[in-house]
């Protein structure tokens, strides 16, 4: 958790909060997705996080990407935008949250994955067609629709899709 949500958080306690956010789908030259095992949701999910105060999602997709995976992002193509009451999140120490997140492909990129030790224990390629079990259910939705991916900027909504909006 970035300064600028820790200040909000020491205001609002656990209550729901909007955030802005990013996440990375990254691909190596077997279009394989890399994966980290989270620490606090001991499950599999895409590198992300929020934006911070004066940063600009492609800077956050950066840094995020930097700090759980050690990569070096050269390229990304946003891909779709997520949000609304289906990208709410209770985190294990009660935090709650409602994502506004961009959705990125990476196919550039430089480096050696490894996983920080902190948020992450693990980073590993999984191929598309054999994905773990367990997954961070927003993410699982992200992966379903990069799997569908034809090219064009998404945005999966409910009530659009359903016609009522």
């Amino acid at each position: 958790m970035g300064p600028y949500v820790q200040a909000i958080r020491s205001r609002i306690g656990h209550e729901r909060l909007l955030l802005p956010g990013v996440r990375a789908i990254i691909l190596n030259d077997r279009d394989e997705v890399l994966l980290q095992f989270r620490t606090d949701l001991h499950s599999w999910g895409l590198p992300s996080g929020s934006v911070e105060l004066d940063e600009t999602a492609v800077e956050a997709l950066r840094r995020e990407v930097q700090e759980e995976t050690g990569l070096e992002l050269r390229h990304a193509e946003p891909m779709a935008l997520y949000s609304g009451p289906s990208q709410s999140h209770k985190y294990p120490n009660g935090d709650e949250v409602q994502g506004f997140a961009i959705a990125f492909i990476v196919r550039e990129w430089a480096g050696t994955p490894r996983a920080d030790g902190v948020e992450g224990s693990e980073v590993r390629f999984w191929p598309l067609d054999d994905l773990p079990k367990r997954l961070v259910p927003i993410h699982a939705q992200t992966l379903a629709d990069f799997q569908s991916y034809q090219g064009g900027f998404l945005i999966p909504n409910d009530e659009v899709q359903a016609g009522r909006g």
